[in-house]
């Protein structure tokens, strides 16, 4: 039996890497990473994961599109980015639980584990860090 889908979009391949194996240990199964928003948003088109990580910069821009994708699907994500967190995030960010790398592991997989749980419901996150 393999826990719940977390899908991973992050262009930084090791990063993207540390990630897959970080939430493996924790018991989830991973689809990703995912190196630009077009693959990610290709993915989607027959899949849904359970929760989400997703770094803001990718390959080809953001990844505002598969926010907004993910939202729409009620599906939870956290961002995992190097940019700093502001008050005036696009609303595709609103409400989303925002770690800044390089975040510790922990942080990150308590993170995502919380997020995956049933009862978690949009706006229940502030930002992590």
């Amino acid at each position: 039996m393999t826990g719940p889908c977390c899908m991973i979009v992050e262009d930084q391949v090791l990063i993207g890497l540390s990630l897959e194996a970080y939430l493996e240990d924790a018991g989830f199964s991973v689809a990703g990473p995912f190196l630009s928003c077009a693959d990610a948003l290709q993915w989607l088109e027959h899949h849904t994961p359970q929760v989400a990580v997703l770094d803001v910069m990718l390959q080809d821009g953001t990844s505002l599109l598969v926010a907004q994708e993910l939202k729409e699907r009620h599906t939870p994500f956290a961002i995992y980015s190097g940019l700093p967190f502001t008050p005036s995030v696009p609303d595709e960010l609103q409400g989303v639980p925002w770690l800044e790398k390089p975040a510790p592991r922990e942080q990150l997989t308590e993170t995502v584990a919380r997020l995956s749980r049933a009862d978690a419901r949009p706006g229940d996150f502030n930002r992590a860090r």
